[in-house]
């Protein structure tokens, strides 16, 4: 795990070098162990130059033909020595790499390179990388197994080739001006550059406040700074930029006829064989262990896997019930003997750090529980822990979120599968004592028209308790799941994959781990088993009233029963309600009587101030808590980011 940054010159101004250093260190704590640069001409006879460590100690200016630059910082996890340094050339030096990832399946695209005529130096996956691409081209983006995000500097067409991986595990952002583009890991890579200050992308400040949505489109909350979509590759030839998608998770959405203990045997050797490969690595390995579904699932494959050699796990926990999962955690821990260390994130303290983990997100974040992920991924990087696995993207492929629920019953009743509906729904409440206000919202999705569906939310959120009523209008507050042709519920997991939910918490996942230089590796999705679930139907995630069907089945005898059976939701879940009506009351209180928070701009100030104060008091219910924490993100955001 790495960072890249990168400079391409459009017009004839000279690169400017320090400009490409200042970009490259500032993701030096995603990269420790090591610095690079290389220096290419655009055109003619100019050699590379290549730079190991900073680039000012050896190059004083960049001569006026040098037209592209390439930083790198190295976390090395795979052949640690100097062989794997980067940038990195092939042996002549026509094609040059800036590479952040790993490709889980480098072995084998070696052996069948090899097999092809090339030959290797090192047993990196970036010099599998740089080779795929000599012999398939672009093409070789769909024999990748793994999390990348890089960019090719093609010397015999004068071509920038950048790529990001279909999920969008690893970032990549880029802005584009008269004279260059430039690109990097981090939107602060970009914001080294001081002849353009940073400015709020209004529209998209709009959609995070009033629907918390985040990396749903290829902009981002700094205008004029774009983001590299997953799966989608840019390239830069002769002044044109083109940004094309290579990979669609909607087109592995057609169902599949499997019986369920078929399904079973294929989800548990996919997962298991998933497993394998995220443990290819040269420094320890450990994992995330919420005591959920997904994690307990990984930690459990992992040490079956492993055999006598126990697995170091990172779990955040509460004293507070309801954000309590140590006795689940604690069944695996007893069931797999792996060696657990428990961390209580403390709420005051993490307020405290809000402005370096706003520093390392680059912008605001959805919700409380990444600062339980940031306390985890803290501990692992203290305990010299560099590789860990974590379950994102199994709440999303198995259905695993209530909300699905809603989407399934009403694709049933439209179907006139009445009695079916009948029967789950009665399960579904049986297993759950209730019905969550999502269920209810996605079944109106399914069956009302979105312009309807779009008011009634906006008036269930209480937007209009808080918000500046001209900011409010100025942009639209349409919440259609991308209508791809399918049922409902492909509908909603095409759009929680593509924009509602994952590409956020990617998001914010790699920023916590690579805070740490910590590398985070998601085993479920690994793209066999996660094109296998896409079309696979839905009665094989969501069957009488429990989702994840084929997991739970695949791991009997594996998980233990009382994880395994479990039927409560809650993730990294943290005591939201408590910090925010008691724990950060003072500072809350003092942030949005300033005169700064006042002229936002984004908020009616006094009738904000007057909710916040309700929702301490209990008149208001919990779920403003939500709004209220975005809010006090975008101010600290504003403070810390764009000052």
């Amino acid at each position: 795990m790495c960072g890249i940054a990168g400079i391409v010159q459009i017009s004839k101004q000279p690169l400017d070098g320090g400009l490409l250093e200042a970009m490259t260190r500032s993701l030096a704590h995603r990269g420790p162990d090591g610095e690079g640069y290389v220096l290419l001409a655009r055109e003619g006879p100019g050699k590379p130059i290549a730079v190991a460590g900073r680039l000012s100690d050896s190059i004083r200016s960049v001569p006026r033909d040098y037209a592209v630059g390439f930083g790198h910082r190295r976390l090395a996890i795979l052949d640690r020595s100097p062989l794997g340094h980067q940038p990195m050339s092939c042996d002549r030096g026509e094609v040059w790499l800036t590479y952040n990832g790993e490709i889980y399946n480098y072995l084998e695209l070696r052996q069948t390179l090899q097999q092809r005529g090339w030959t290797f130096r090192s047993m990196s996956d970036a010099e599998v990388l740089l080779y795929a691409y000599k012999e398939w081209g672009e093409d070789c983006l769909l024999r990748f197994n793994g999390m990348f995000a890089f960019a090719i500097w093609d010397r015999t067409k004068n071509r920038l080739f950048c790529a990001r991986d279909r999920w969008g595990m690893k970032p990549f952002y880029y802005r584009v001006t008269e004279d260059r583009l430039t690109f990097g890991s981090e939107i602060k890579a970009l914001l080294q550059d001081r002849q353009r200050a940073p400015a709020p992308n209004q529209r998209l400040v709009h959609a995070y406040l009033l629907l918390g949505l985040q990396d749903h489109t290829d902009e981002t909350l700094f205008e004029g700074i774009a983001q590299l979509r997953p799966g989608h590759a840019l390239v830069v030839e002769r002044g044109w930029l083109h940004v094309r998608q290579w990979w669609d998770a909607g087109e592995a959405s057609a169902e599949e006829e499997v019986d369920e203990a078929a399904a079973s045997r294929t989800f548990q050797e996919l997962l298991t064989d998933a497993v394998r490969l995220h443990l290819r690595s040269d420094v320890p390995v450990g994992s995330c262990l919420s005591g959920g579904l997904d994690s307990s699932s990984i930690v459990c494959t992992m040490q079956r896997r492993l055999g006598a050699k126990p697995v170091k796990t990172f779990s955040a926990c509460f004293d507070d019930p309801a954000c309590d999962e140590r006795p689940y955690l604690h069944a695996v821990v007893a069931q797999t003997g792996v060696e657990s260390l428990e961390v209580f994130p403390d709420g005051r303290r993490l307020f405290m750090d809000l402005p370096r983990l706003l520093w390392h997100q680059d912008e605001p974040f959805g919700s409380t529980s990444f600062l339980a992920q940031w306390a985890v991924m803290q501990a692992a990087g203290e305990q010299g822990i560099k590789v860990l696995l974590d379950g994102q993207g199994g709440d999303e492929l198995l259905c695993g979120y209530p909300g699905y629920w809603g989407s399934y019953f009403g694709d049933l009743v439209r179907q006139g599968a009445l009695g079916k509906a009948w029967h789950e729904l009665r399960a579904y409440r049986t297993s759950q004592s209730g019905l969550p206000p999502t269920v209810a919202a996605n079944f109106a999705r399914a069956l009302l028209p979105s312009s309807l569906v779009a008011s009634i939310r906006a008036r269930m959120k209480g937007h209009a308790s808080w918000v500046d009523r001209d900011f409010a209008g100025r942009y639209s507050l349409a919440t259609d799941y991308e209508e791809r042709g399918g049922t409902a519920l492909e509908n909603h997991i095409a759009a929680y994959l593509r924009t509602h939910s994952l590409p956020a918490l990617l998001h914010h996942e790699d920023r916590s781990a690579m805070a740490f230089s910590v590398e985070a590796r998601l085993p479920f999705l690994d793209v066999r088993l996660a094109e296998q679930l896409l079309r696979w139907p839905a009665r094989l995630k969501l069957r009488d009233g429990m989702s994840k069907a084929v997991l739970r089945d695949a791991m009997a005898g594996i998980l233990p029963e009382s994880v395994r059976l479990r039927t409560d939701k809650m993730g990294f879940v943290t005591p939201q309600d408590r910090w925010l009506r008691d724990t950060w009351r003072p500072e809350i209180e003092s942030l949005f009587q300033s005169p700064a928070f006042a002229q936002r701009g984004y908020w009616d100030p006094v009738r904000l101030r007057q909710a916040y104060r309700d929702y301490c008091a209990g008149r208001l219910d919990g779920a403003l808590g939500s709004s209220l924490w975005r809010c006090l993100c975008v101010e600290l955001w504003h403070r810390h980011c764009l000052s």
